[in-house]
């Protein structure tokens, strides 16, 4: 019936025996487990109901982080600790966040109660200086009847206290990382890859062409929970240390693909302060937990948020196959829709990311029906060089106006040797109607789309005015 999957329950170690491994950790906590105060609102990460602590070794300790369970396989929390709601309440005493949510009124159905009262202990519990604002941890958390004040209120109140401490050697061990796990299901056999390195990867993915690669299940999670779609075979990469390396170097940033969002986003704000913030709107805190770079760009979403910016930046991707790599640059791995320049068995490995060259613009907007963790109807990206008055280069690509993250190449023919001056601006927005055809869904119009286009070009152009034009006290008497 397959390997056992081991981890730390409130400290104590929990081992299960022929899993499914396309189980889903709330699926395991509403059944087997019994812990039922973890909600399912949405299954697809979207509503925080389902939200718990999982606990993971951080070099000489344990890094907790809030992540949504009705997207996480249940594979995935082998070798690390899980805290739930039922964690927090002692010999029949409320947590302090319980207690507060009581005597605030911030609950009245109280069904995503239980993954607020988990988002706010996982800010609680961050390490000191670390804990996030207030409006960026509960992002996560939809609430459809209380109202936020009351609940904002109790975050406002929740004071900061020690992490639980847990010992993970208990539950890792040198097998951990490359476990296979087979069970019958329906008649279809699945399997569970865990390589350790990247080696160990790239024959699994050479053995296995047609199996699925999860790093943080926030898009594969999906495929199960709401498409019923079988996966015969799964290489989880998240124990893989070298796709887990995060370099910064004199050209720019090396990104391995298995980086989460969390941990990339202070990196990246320093080299590309725009898209550090846009970052932080992307997905929210449970998403960003678990979500990995590489992944965004490996699904070849085409309203995935960093590829239209990494694109402008000039980033590039290692890919590699066996022993052998390659690399290209990050706007020709999008060759149709749900179609990438990627031969069986190839996967990405790394994303490199070039430093911004002093006084180059550089602008992100996101677009969306909500402001935080909301799929974007356009995500557009600038980068352009100015001198002396005349625009010497303009790298430009937008998401969601096209099946694939596309580069706006006739707007940046517009631009290239022009004076940046309105009527440039003008003949380059005009210019976006023959680079995308875009289409009308439930996010946008495609008459929306192109004009949203249009005026974040336009958007670019005045903010620079703005600050080119702007006299401070200090000028004004100069």
């Amino acid at each position: 019936m397959g390997a056992t999957i081991r981890f730390l329950l409130d400290g104590q170690v929990q081992e299960v025996k022929g899993a499914n491994p396309t189980t889903t950790l709330l699926e395991h906590l509403r059944g087997p487990m019994r812990r039922t105060g973890t909600k399912e609102g949405c299954a697809e990460g979207d509503c925080g109901s389902c939200t718990v602590l999982v606990g993971e070794a951080d070099g000489e300790g344990v890094a907790w982080r809030a992540v949504n369970s009705c997207i996480q396989f249940l594979p995935m929390l082998h070798g690390k600790a899980l805290l739930t709601v039922e964690t927090l309440a002692k010999g029949g005493e409320l947590h302090a966040v319980q207690q507060a949510m009581v005597e605030k009124h911030g609950s009245q159905c109280g069904f995503c109660t239980p993954g607020i009262v988990m988002s706010l202990y996982g800010r609680a519990i961050a390490a000191k200086g670390a804990a996030a604002p207030v409006g960026e941890v509960l992002a996560g958390n939809l609430c459809r009847c209380t109202g936020y004040g009351p609940i904002i209120e109790v975050a406002k109140g929740v004071e900061a206290e020690a992490a639980p401490v847990v010992d993970l050697s208990a539950v890792r061990d040198e097998t951990m990382l490359s476990l296979s796990f087979e069970d019958e299901v329906h008649g279809v056999t699945r399997t569970w890859l865990s390589p350790r390195t990247v080696e160990e990867l790239a024959q699994a993915y050479l053995a296995h062409p047609d199996a699925t690669i999860v790093a943080g299940a926030t898009d594969v999670g999906l495929w199960v929970t709401k498409l019923r779609k079988p996966l015969p075979t799964l290489i989880s990469v998240s124990e893989v240390a070298e796709l887990k390396a995060l370099e910064e170097t004199s050209e720019g940033l090396r990104i391995g693909a298995g980086v989460r969002y969390v941990d990339a986003i202070e990196a990246v704000a320093k080299l590309y302060p725009d898209l550090g913030q846009m970052m932080r709107r992307l997905g929210s805190t449970q998403v960003r937990n678990s979500g990995t770079i590489g992944g965004n760009i490996a699904n070849g979403s085409p309203i995935g948020d960093m590829p239209p910016a990494l694109i402008a930046a000039g980033a590039t991707l290692v890919l590699r196959r066996g022993a052998e790599r390659r690399e290209l640059p990050l706007e020709d791995f999008f060759l149709d829709y749900g179609k990438q320049d990627r031969r069986p068995g190839e996967f990405v490995e790394t994303v490199i990311v070039p430093k911004l060259d002093a006084g180059r613009i550089f602008k992100v907007f996101k677009l969306s029906k909500r402001f935080d963790q909301d799929i974007s109807a356009v995500c557009g990206a600038f980068c352009m060089a100015v001198e002396d008055g005349v625009v010497t280069d303009a790298r430009i690509a937008f998401g969601g106006m096209a099946g694939t993250p596309k580069r706006a190449k006739a707007c940046e023919a517009a631009l290239a040797g022009k004076p940046w001056a309105e009527a440039t601006i003008e003949a380059a927005m005009a210019a976006l109607d023959s680079d995308y055809t875009p289409m009308n869904d439930m996010r946008a119009s495609a008459a929306y789309r192109s004009l949203a286009a249009r005026n974040m070009l336009r958007k670019v152009f005045l903010e620079r005015q703005d600050v080119e034009t702007r006299v401070t006290p200090e000028s004004a008497l100069g």
